[in-house]
């Protein structure tokens, strides 16, 4: 069972995910976002994807701390792109000692996900004025060249910074987190046309072609 709650750090999300007594790999889509990860004495992160994720082996209890889009590189010191579409040990991101410390940590607390969140005030910075403006411009439909004209910057100076910080481009952000607009639209149960139609796809078959290209299946598999 999945679990989530808003974290004390400005634009995380806090979840857990239980392991069901039928366990179904569910696919973990793209959604713009990083995560600081825990499971069975792993400290892992998960780099932005551009791909639907499918966990392998046993099901397994998952901790997690989803960092708002382009805030968790600061706190790795690694930019996102180097870490797109994988999960690695933090491990192989920090030294050794101060990785195994943090470990320990999270192994000795009673709730590992309240661990993560307090690692993540203890070390994280919450999203800044120009990331928020640029995020929500985007997740507004708004163009990346008239977003880009807002925040003063040019596009070439706009697509760097969206590798460092989101691990793509600022177009393959705003495709993402369109998508993920529709998918809310479409789970609440708004039809696929008007769900395409209010999400800012030309027709319902963009949508269509949108959601197999990140998830690798269709709309009405994703929702059942």
């Amino acid at each position: 069972m999945y679990e989530e709650r808003a974290s004390r750090l400005s634009g995380a999300v806090v979840w857990t995910n239980r392991p069901a007594t039928q366990p179904v790999a569910r696919p973990v889509l793209p959604d713009g976002c990083m995560d600081l990860l825990w499971s069975e004495g792993n400290l892992l992160v998960a780099g932005p994807d551009t791909r639907a994720y499918v966990p392998e082996g046993p099901s397994a209890f998952w901790s997690g701390i989803r960092f708002f889009p382009g805030t968790a590189p600061a706190l790795l010191g690694v930019p996102a792109h180097e870490l797109r579409n994988r999960r690695v040990q933090l491990a192989d991101l920090w030294p050794a000692r101060a990785a195994r410390r943090l470990s320990d940590r999270i192994a000795a607390a009673p709730h590992p996900a309240s661990a993560l969140e307090a690692l993540a005030l203890e070390r994280a910075e919450p999203p800044g004025a120009a990331l928020r403006r640029l995020v929500s411009a985007l997740a507004a439909g708004r163009p990346v060249a008239a977003t880009a004209d807002e925040l003063g910057v040019g596009a070439r100076q706009l697509y760097r910074h969206s590798l460092v910080a989101f691990g793509y481009g600022p177009k393959t952000l705003a495709r993402i987190l369109r998508l993920q607009r529709a998918l809310a639209l479409a789970r609440s149960g708004v039809p696929c046309a008007e769900t395409a139609a209010r999400s800012g796809y030309a027709d319902q078959a963009h949508l269509s072609r949108d959601v197999r290209e990140f998830t690798g299946q269709t709309l009405g598999s994703l929702l059942r």
